[in-house]
């Protein structure tokens, strides 16, 4: 074991070197009185050359777990956020809740406001250190982290921030929080020594019982109407091509509900869109793949004679109150390990019905091919609208883009109308739903791949909740161009569709008036990238799309500027 002594002043210099060798490159943080042994230390570092964590000042907390999520999501590496003490943790939080929805790892830090009022270095001097002390400040959080504790002193920094890590980093991998009071990290001492590298070790990716998958394997080669819904399977790349093959063995269709990964090309024949429901009455098998969510039982449920199979990290999904679908064989397993045994297991039945498979495969094909040409007719139907139709500027989006192009869609973006083949060129919204992850996710994502072009779709709402003055700022600081695309239809459409599900003749549907959730009137929010200089631009009519694309792109690509569309949508 090798073991490794730096020479350090402070439990902060520490705690930065030893972030740095356990791998985190960047700290995403929105400073506060409780930062001061920290940035001191960063001073010092940078006055040395020595190589740390790279800083980030974002001016938001939840831009700054955003980034942190959206830099997970591309390189598969936790990385640090650090906010002020419990007002930085309150409004963390909203990120928080979307990372551990979503899987993500995060070190979600905070400081701690002083322990003690007088008598150590770092002790209450600024009027606010009394009132923003709680009994509990991880209490707020709790839920929605896998592990939390409070740093103590240097002895035990090494095995603090280990355990932090291979806790983040455990299937299924989530979010954890640490609290850092100053006096620790202020506290002086002359030298630091820690293993390197660590010993803790995370184990291999979670197998499947081989009793179960050969049970599956059974079930669906015995189905006539199998299906597949996936939602999230896409999270490790090398997933998707393992569907493929899956697919491809058994002629068995996917469904890509309620995405947030590329987890199946959407040009290929077996890809049947993006809803169940059409085929839930006659599927006799389903296998569901890393979705949490497969259908809405409130809408349409497969018959009772139906077979389901749940495969996933935590096919249950065990930090859900209530999830209640049917479960007659469950497979906890990383999909990307479980999913090419279970074609390995299909072989013998795929020799024995060849014939039946390839006349399914050309039933399901022709299917494909059906909506296919549905959705171009749709196109058709409103390529010339203005206002505009979110179907033709999301048609636009996918004729400007290329294969390399990554997009972070908060909602907007129209699935049927924009081809992705390759993993990890699309990444959606945590199920959770707190608004405002896309901005700052695009630009974690740009971070993590600054060579290829970024597109963030949101909506208006959207758009706002992603605090876009500190998240622009944060792209001229750290020289992030993105492209940001504004489906703006001035309205919560979300609440409006609730509302008209819940009373579609109630008096808001009579009358058109929907109080609380009209986004009227509408801010030029192009305006906004302007303040810091970036390129912005006002979209009406549907003629004017593509054009406005290109100019977006030059400013991104040849002059190096963010640049945000605001497309004026159809209002509902």
């Amino acid at each position: 074991m090798a073991r490794k002594t730096v020479a350090v002043e402070t439990v902060g210099q520490a705690y930065l070197e030893l972030l740095h060798e356990r791998g985190i490159e960047y700290f995403f943080a929105n400073a506060g009185t409780d930062f001061a042994p920290l940035i001191d230390a960063f001073a010092r570092f940078a006055e040395q050359g020595k190589r740390t964590p790279v800083p980030v000042t974002v001016p938001h907390e939840n831009a700054a777990v955003a980034m942190a999520h959206g830099y997970y999501l591309v390189t598969g590496k936790p990385q640090v956020v650090m906010v002020h003490v419990t007002v930085g943790t309150a409004n963390a939080l909203n990120g928080i809740i979307n990372a551990a929805r979503d899987q993500v790892p995060i070190l979600f830090t905070a400081g701690r406001t002083p322990l003690t009022e007088a008598g150590l270095p770092g002790a209450r001097d600024v009027y606010i250190h009394w009132a923003q002390e709680a009994f509990d400040q991880a209490g707020m959080v709790r839920e929605y982290v896998k592990w939390d504790y409070e740093l103590r002193n240097l002895v035990q920094l090494e095995a603090v921030v280990d355990r932090a890590l291979e806790m983040a980093m455990s299937e299924p991998r989530g979010p954890v929080y640490l609290t850092l009071p100053r006096e620790v990290l202020a506290a002086p001492c002359e030298a630091f020594t820690f293993s390197t590298p660590p010993r803790r070790h995370l184990g291999p990716p979670l197998y499947p019982h081989p009793e179960a998958i050969e049970e599956a394997a059974a079930i669906l080669a015995a189905a006539e109407n199998p299906l597949l819904i996936t939602a999230t399977a896409g999270r490790h790349p090398e997933t998707v091509g393992h569907l493929v093959a899956l697919a491809e063995a058994l002629a068995l269709p996917v469904v890509e509900f309620n995405r947030r990964y590329l987890c199946f090309p959407t040009s290929h024949p077996l890809h049947l869109g993006f809803t169940p429901e059409p085929f839930l009455e006659e599927a006799d098998a389903i296998l569901v793949v890393d979705s949490d969510v497969p259908w809405f039982p409130s809408v349409k449920n497969p018959p009772e004679t139906c077979k389901v199979i749940h495969l996933g990290v935590d096919p249950f999904y065990s930090r859900y109150p209530i999830r209640s679908f049917p479960c007659d064989l469950a497979i906890r397993a990383d999909s990307a390990v479980a999913i090419p045994l279970l074609t390995e297991a299909l072989a013998p039945y795929r020799r024995r019905r060849q014939r039946t498979l390839a006349a399914r495969y050309k039933r399901l094909q022709a299917l494909h091919d059906k909506q296919r040409a549905a959705w171009r007719q749709a196109l058709e139907a409103v390529r010339d609208d203005s206002p505009l139709d979110p179907l033709w500027v999301s048609h636009c989006l996918d004729e400007i883009k290329d294969d390399e192009t990554i997009i972070v869609n908060e909602y907007d973006l129209v699935p049927t109308q924009v081809t992705f083949t390759k993993p990890g060129t699309y990444f959606g919204n945590s199920p959770a739903g707190g608004l405002g992850w896309g901005l700052g996710a695009s630009l974690g994502v740009k971070l993590a791949a600054p060579q290829k072009l970024v597109i963030a779709t949101l909506g208006d709402g959207s758009y706002m909740f992603g605090n876009p003055t500190p998240c622009h700022f944060v792209a001229q600081a750290q020289k992030l161009p993105t492209l940001t695309v504004i489906f703006n239809n001035q309205v919560w459409n979300a609440v409006r569709r609730a509302n008209l599900s819940l009373y579609p003749h109630g008096w808001a549907a009579k009358t058109g008036h929907f109080p609380l959730s009209e986004l009227q009137p509408s801010p030029a929010y192009e305006v906004l990238v302007t303040a810091s200089g970036g390129y912005g631009e006002r979209v009406e009519r549907a003629d004017q799309v593509r054009p406005a694309l290109e100019r977006a792109l030059k400013a991104v690509r040849e002059e190096g500027r963010p640049a945000v569309l605001n497309m004026v949508c159809k209002h509902p």
